[in-house]
């Protein structure tokens, strides 16, 4: 069973096409982007919100202190 549907893999592409042109910009700084892990993240973040199958983000791992 395929992890993401063909919606997302669209978004991905489109979000990469546009990093290779310069055009990709991050949220709410508006910055370039250039890292193609962030740009694959965009892609997947905007398919999401596009209602495309994607799996949930993964929650940050608390983590524990001795005391």
């Amino acid at each position: 069973m395929a992890r993401y549907g063909k919606k997302a893999s669209k978004e991905v592409e489109k979000a990469m096409r546009e990093r290779k042109k310069g055009t990709l910009k991050s949220g709410k700084s508006g910055a370039k982007v250039k890292s193609k892990k962030q740009a694959i993240a965009i892609g997947l973040s905007k398919a999401r919100k596009k209602g495309a199958k994607v799996p949930k983000k993964k929650a940050p791992a608390k983590s524990t202190r001795k005391k």
